[in-house]
Formats: structure tokens, sequence, C-alpha cells
């Protein structure tokens, strides 16, 4: 078998040109890991600044809501208000979870770790309202206001009567 020679000469300014674009040669196979790092790593200045600042949007936008639960200024006994509460909680939970999956698509570790808290936090908060409605805590409340009966009408704060009889007039000075 006679094969014919290499140019090297040739094949190295090959080799040169695609270092010089920044690619792999082709038919190389694959590139090497660095030194040091996982393959499946990538670098963390990989990572744009534009997505850290989304990420941490989030996962701020996430705490100030579940921050703000527990001070809802409204009744959250039963009727609207408190699908208003529940709805709520749903979106504390729902930015809570869009502020996770930013900070494990950027690696935020400690982004991360507060946004599941959060989550945490927001099911704590809507699970406490939900359970006595279910029947599964030793208070029972309802999910709906009881409304007055029809045939009655709404009571009204009307000053209650005295018991004391009024008193009686006193005759006029000088009249017999």
């Amino acid at each position: 078998m006679t094969e014919q020679p290499r140019d090297w000469n040739r094949e190295l300014a090959d080799i040169d040109k695609v270092i010089a674009k920044g690619g792999a040669p082709a038919g190389s196979g694959s590139v090497p890991a660095a030194a040091g790092r996982k393959p499946g790593v990538a670098a963390a200045a990989a990572v744009p600044r534009r997505s850290v600042a989304v990420t941490w949007f989030w996962v701020a936008l996430a705490v100030a809501l579940a921050a703000a639960l527990p001070l809802w200024p409204y009744q959250r006994a039963c009727g609207l208000q408190l699908m208003f509460y529940m709805g709520a909680t749903g979106v504390t939970a729902l930015i809570g979870l869009l502020g996770a999956l930013a900070s494990w698509a950027n690696r935020r570790g400690f982004a991360h770790v507060v946004s599941l808290a959060v989550i945490l936090w927001s099911a704590v908060i809507g699970l406490r309202e939900v359970l006595p409605r279910v029947g599964y805590a030793k208070t029972v409340r309802t999910w709906t206001c009881e409304a007055a009966p029809a045939g009655q009408p709404a009571p009204t704060a009307q000053p209650a009567p005295t018991a004391q009889p009024a008193p009686a007039p006193q005759p006029a000075p000088g009249a017999k």
C-alpha cells in the first residue's frame, strides 16, 4: 500500500485558518474540554447580563408579592374578595415559578432557592384559606357569603329602643 506523502504545510495552513475563524477543524471530531471544567457545564461568563437582570427582576417581583400577601388589606372570609385573594396567591406562585425557571436557566443558585421559597410560601398562604373550606381543618368555613333571606329586608343599624318611659310633662308655673 503506497500512500502519497502528506503536504504538511498545506494542512497546517488550513488549521491556522480554522483557528483564526474560531471554529473546530472539519472532521476533527469533538473538541476536548478545557482543563478543570466538566464537559457538559457551560462557562458562567457565557450568560448575558440581560438574562441575569431579567432573572433578578422576576425573583424580586415574586418576593415583593409574597411579602404583600399577609398584608392583604381586604377581607378574605368569603365571596368575591376571597377569590381575589386566592387569585393573588396564584399569581404570586406563578411569578415565583417564572423566577425559578429563569434562575435555573441562568445558573443562579441563590435566586433559584429564593424563588422556590416564594412558591412554598404562596402555597402555605393559599392552603391556609383552602383547607378549612374543603373540610380538612377543625374549623369549617364556606366559599360564599350567606345572603339575607329574600322575604326579609337587610338588617340596618338603628338605635335600639330604650326601656325607660318618657318623662311626664310638667305643669306650667302658676297654673293650678
